[in-house]
């Protein structure tokens, strides 16, 4: 009998979510989408916005907005690491206007390779074996020739912890 009771509770559970959940098939009713987090530069977030509300402020301001925002809290970080300028040519207003707007730069031409960085190449996309946290610590504790700080520079991770794959889905397989 007990068995019966939870099976016909269990029921009455799903019964009931079905009752208040509904769909509309109303085309002109636009859909309500809430922007959560976003992570085009990993890092960028952790290290340049005060924890708390503003990580979320962050997280929630459209890449459009981010810079007006955000550069003079960027700035102000640079400021304390002693930035000057990076291996880029960039000076603290620019790089912290390049960081504070927290999107993937990709580039749309086919003789260009698409990388994080790869010696030549800076910010036209990101391949899945980019050393992105190095790039960032370099242009960030780097100087204008990339050779300052070398204990800075480098998170001494040098590759992922399985070979990616050649096709699709690239990733390497979980453990």
């Amino acid at each position: 009998m007990k068995k019966i009771l939870n099976y016909l509770a269990t029921i009455a559970l799903i019964g009931g979510a079905f009752t208040f959940t509904s769909c509309s098939d109303d085309d002109d009713s636009p859909a309500t989408y809430t922007q959560e987090d976003q992570m085009a530069r990993p890092a960028i977030n952790t290290v340049f916005i005060a924890s708390g509300a503003p990580k979320d402020a962050f997280n929630e301001t459209i890449p459009s907005a981010m810079g007006a925002v955000y550069t003079p809290v960027v700035s102000a970080v640079l400021t304390g690491f002693g930035y000057t300028s990076n291996a880029l040519g960039q000076d603290k207003p620019t790089f912290a206007g390049l960081l504070a707007t927290d999107v993937l730069n990709v580039t749309l031409s086919n003789t260009i390779p698409t990388t994080f960085f790869d010696g030549t190449n800076v910010l036209t996309g990101r391949a899945l074996g980019d050393d992105v946290i190095n790039t960032e610590l370099l242009l960030i504790f780097g100087g204008a020739a990339g050779t300052s700080n070398p204990g800075l520079t480098n998170d001494n991770v040098d590759a992922n912890d399985k070979p990616f794959l050649p096709s699709f889905p690239y990733l390497a397989a979980p453990f």
